[in-house]
């Protein structure tokens, strides 16, 4: 299920521009990310640079479910497929 950005969210700016996969977007309080286009940085990085760069801790695993790394690897490749 990808990443979430909680209610503890500063909206400092600083996690959309880390994001190769253009998932986090300013929601109407605070920034959310496109599950549908996080893949926790698989494809890219060893780690969420998301997560690296929050000064809050703001950016868990969303709780209805962890996605392997199977999965977001797949979803990895279509979205590179999606973009061509």
């Amino acid at each position: 299920m990808a990443l979430l950005i909680t209610k503890d969210c500063i909206n400092c700016d600083v996690c959309m521009p880390e994001c190769p996969n253009e998932s986090i977007l300013m929601g109407p309080q605070i920034y959310e990310i496109d599950r549908d286009k996080c893949t926790e940085c698989v494809g890219y990085y060893p780690q969420p640079q998301c997560q690296q760069v929050c000064p809050v801790n703001c950016i868990i695993v969303h709780p209805d479910g962890k996605e392997t790394a199977e999965q977001l690897q797949a979803k990895f490749q279509h979205l590179q497929k999606v973009a061509v």
